[in-house]
């Protein structure tokens, strides 16, 4: 615990923070994050707070409505999501140019609920099988589920297997369908299947044919904190959170 606290502090020190002995100057920082990063930023943040003395205000939205709010003129002080979507807000000029630090990566799980049987996805032809074996299939709405959707059709597979999938609303864990046995397999990130009761991960994507996605910060254009933000994001990517990254599923970007 004490080596944790000396690493978060030298963390927030390296990102030029002014601590606790300076209260006046604490400020409110608004972030919207996609769901992909909720658990590690859940455990990270108090830490950020207490050795910082600002306040982190957080909405978790899923990423094609942080996108659409983005894109209507909503503001905040920072943004979490995938780094190509950090990077389209950039060029709309949501996001301030140079920005943009990667976080997180992680991949793409496969779930069944808890005590159903576990089929063979260990490769591109087992999972393909799998696929077509299934009743019924889930994936997200985020970068899994567009992932997910284009594989099948390189697969050849996507009209048979059309009229049994279905696709989370945005914000909505899939694991919450495979849970209630709504769906019998079910695809999302590995950090967003992890956190969900009553299923059981059976592996991931087999490497051939896995999809990384990175996750990113960058500051909106129209932050009210944006040095407090900065501050934040360098911490958020500093080696003093790869462990809670790693225990949520994730890897340091």
């Amino acid at each position: 615990m004490e080596n944790r606290l000396i690493r978060t502090l030298t963390a927030l020190l390296g990102a030029s923070i002014v601590l606790l002995t300076q209260p006046a100057l604490a400020e409110e920082i608004r972030v919207m994050s996609s769901n992909a990063f909720r658990q590690a930023y859940l455990e990270l943040v108090p830490e950020f707070e207490k050795a910082s003395g600002h306040k982190v205000v957080t909405s978790f939205v899923g990423s094609s409505d942080l996108m659409k709010r983005m894109k209507a003129g909503e503001s905040v002080d920072l943004v979490i999501l995938a780094g190509n979507s950090v990077d389209e807000l950039i060029q709309l000029g949501k996001v301030v140019p140079g920005s943009r630090a990667d976080l997180a990566k992680a991949g793409v799980g496969a779930a069944v609920r808890a005590g159903a049987p576990k089929p063979d996805i260990g490769s591109a032809d087992a999972l393909k099988r799998a696929l077509l074996a299934a009743k019924s299939i889930g994936y997200s709405s985020g970068p899994s589920g567009a992932y997910l959707a284009r594989m099948f059709e390189r697969m050849g597979i996507a009209d048979e297997l059309k009229p049994k999938i279905k696709q989370a609303p945005p914000g909505v864990p899939v694991g919450s369908f495979i849970a209630r046995g709504e769906v019998e397999l079910g695809f999302q990130q590995l950090s967003e299947l992890l956190p969900v009761a009553g299923i059981e991960v059976i592996g991931m994507l087999p490497p051939e044919i896995q999809e990384i996605t990175v996750f990113s910060a960058g500051i909106h254009a129209g932050a009210k904190a944006p040095a407090a933000a900065r501050a934040l994001v360098q911490f958020l990517a500093s080696p003093a959170a790869a462990a809670a990254k790693r225990k949520k599923g994730m890897e340091p970007g």
